[in-house]
């Protein structure tokens, strides 16, 4: 498919679902844009031009999009809604790994109850420990999610938790195990292959070295404690401590040089790195953008396999799009996801264009890593400033020290990892010196975020400013990117040195 087709395609249908999202309307607007598209069609029929044909897809995939986001607007359960406000009691299942926080844990159930099912995020003690796919005894006041505003920026909470089809909150719960998960149980199974190499972790580093050579690894932030996340946030290096495209693009980097040196058939040697890619992130948690950066994985190593072309923008694109169909509420109401792809859009169209303006730098190396850390933060600038108002003044120095150090950091923390599971029972002390390279890795990264933060004017707190500034600002970037007027050889970029 021609990319000028796809573009349009993938804009009309996200406009339909932008424009949902925004406004609550019936079939008129639906059936107004189909029938401008029918007019374009005859136009371009009767008078071929390309641009009736592009504004006659335009609209169609708009109408679609209007209509797929339509169908997300599902009433409550009702066994489960006449109970709002009140005390209650259900079974379920414990379908991801809980959130601990410092004075609780939020665990996100499944329950069944009168021929209906609903997921249920139960805010409970720290005490007791639960698992993916234990069966719980919960109880609690049932209660609808709220939207709430912080700085002035309303954050729609709401629709947050229902993208992960969370409709219920249960306030001040308590919870019981009353079936621990079965073995065969596969998000068990992954969730135990998590905790047992975050337990080595434990074994090897203390705290909070432990919990950051976690989170480069497979994501997550509890054991650091709230000051050392605020300086990771104020130094603009929080990708390190979250599970993102880049941890997945790193993995996919080595299993693709892995790869190269293995004398596996062609076909073997996509099915060995496809099942190692969905492996890693079916441990690490598949959120949404976990999954595009393995969609994005998985075409790069098909193509890599089998020597055909791979365009980076046009997975990028249909992967979008193929998200988007499965769940529209990630385009508004996924900050993640929309900052992940939003990154990947600036390394694939913006880096080039960027390294046209550094001929200065001679050294390879420090050009690319310029020039895709400088695309990436000013891709997300726009999103970033709107969903948060953080600006960052240290983002630029403090990621171009710190991108080239995590890649190494993953590896070494992974061997600290599995030195604590190896060794941890009979031989700690050896575990212990295994895991100081990364315990060393550890230290260099909090030390820089740590230092980076406190530094005078390290980041400011601006106030809210309207939307239509967002797209604005991504006009000016588009139109950057796609002008002649900075042209470059044509490269492969990937998401190396991602930051979201």
């Amino acid at each position: 498919m021609p990319m000028g087709f796809l573009i349009v395609i993938v804009s009309g249908f996200a406009s339909g679902v932008f424009l949902r999202s925004l406004f609550i309307f019936t079939w008129q607007p639906v059936l107004f844009v189909l029938l401008l598209a029918a007019l374009l069609s005859a136009a371009a029929f009767l008078k071929p031009r390309l641009a009736y044909s592009l504004g006659a897809a335009f609209c169609i995939f708009l109408a679609f999009g209007m209509l797929r986001a339509t169908f997300t607007d599902t009433p409550l359960p009702s066994t489960f809604a006449k109970d709002l406000r009140h005390r209650v009691s259900y079974e379920g299942i414990v379908v991801s790994d809980p959130d601990i926080r410092d004075a609780n844990q939020r665990i996100t159930i499944e329950i069944t109850n009168g021929g209906e099912s609903t997921i249920m995020l139960a805010i409970a003690p720290r005490d007791p420990k639960v698992s993916v796919g234990d069966t719980v005894r919960v109880s609690g006041t049932l209660t609808l999610p709220e939207d709430f505003t912080e700085n002035g920026r309303t954050f729609h909470y709401k629709k947050y938790l229902e993208k992960d089809g969370i409709r219920f909150i249960l306030n001040f719960a308590y919870v019981r195990v009353t079936e621990e998960a079965l073995w065969y149980s596969v998000p068990a199974f992954f969730a135990r292959l998590k905790h047992s190499f975050l337990d080595g972790l434990t074994v090897t580093l203390p705290e909070p070295y432990a919990s950051l050579a976690g989170g480069i690894v497979i994501g997550g932030k509890s054991g650091l404690g709230n000051e050392l996340k605020d300086d990771f946030v104020r130094s603009g290096l929080v990708q390190i401590i979250v599970l993102s495209g880049y941890n997945i693009m790193i993995i996919a980097e080595w299993i693709m040089i892995a790869l190269m040196h293995t004398k596996l058939p062609r076909r073997m040697s996509i099915v060995a790195g496809g099942i190692a890619i969905l492996l890693f992130v079916g441990i690490a948690g598949a959120s949404a953008t976990a999954i595009r950066a393995a969609l994005m994985a998985l075409i790069a190593l098909y193509a890599r396999a089998t020597a055909r072309t791979y365009t980076a923008g046009r997975a990028l694109l249909l992967i979008v799009l193929l998200m988007l169909v499965w769940n529209p509420l990630y385009l508004m109401y996924d900050p993640g996801f929309s900052l992940s792809v939003a990154a990947t859009a600036g390394l694939i169209w913006l880096a080039p264009r960027i390294e046209t303006f550094l001929p200065f730098l001679k050294n390879e190396f420090w050009k690319s890593a310029i020039a895709t850390t400088l695309a990436a933060q000013i891709a997300v600038l726009p999103l970033l400033l709107y969903d948060t108002g953080n600006l960052s003044l240290v983002a630029l120095p403090a990621n171009l020290l710190a991108m080239p150090i995590v890649p190494i950091a993953m590896g070494l923390s992974a061997i600290a990892g599995f030195a604590g599971i190896l060794f941890g029972g009979f031989a700690p002390l050896l575990g212990v010196m295994l895991a100081l390279p990364a315990y060393a890795a550890s230290w260099y990264l909090i030390t820089l975020a740590s230092e980076s933060s406190a530094l005078p004017f390290a980041a400011f707190t601006l106030p809210p400013f309207p939307f239509w500034l967002v797209p604005v600002a991504y006009v000016v970037l588009l139109y950057f990117a796609s002008s002649k007027r900075f042209s470059t050889t044509p490269q492969l970029i990937l998401e190396k040195n991602a930051s979201i």
